[in-house]
């Protein structure tokens, strides 16, 4: 079965990141039934929308914490 996976990678890698460390925004298995009607495909493809912009979110929130206070 596919799965699709939204996750975020981080700004900078100073060393080996481990799994756990890695925020996942979706983890879903798909089948073509998924994509069989216009109303199911449209689903999915906001759940994985949904799940791109909060792994946005968290990316820009990461950088921001990593940048020094002026």
């Amino acid at each position: 079965m596919a799965r699709i996976i939204v996750t975020t990678e981080p700004v900078e890698r100073p060393g080996p990141v481990l799994p756990d460390e890695i925020p996942v925004l979706l983890d879903e298995s798909v089948c073509s039934v998924h994509l069989n009607t216009e109303h199911g495909a449209a689903q999915l493809i906001e759940r994985v929308a949904w799940a791109v912009i909060d792994a946005e979110d968290a990316e820009r929130a990461s950088s921001d914490q990593m940048m020094p206070s002026e």
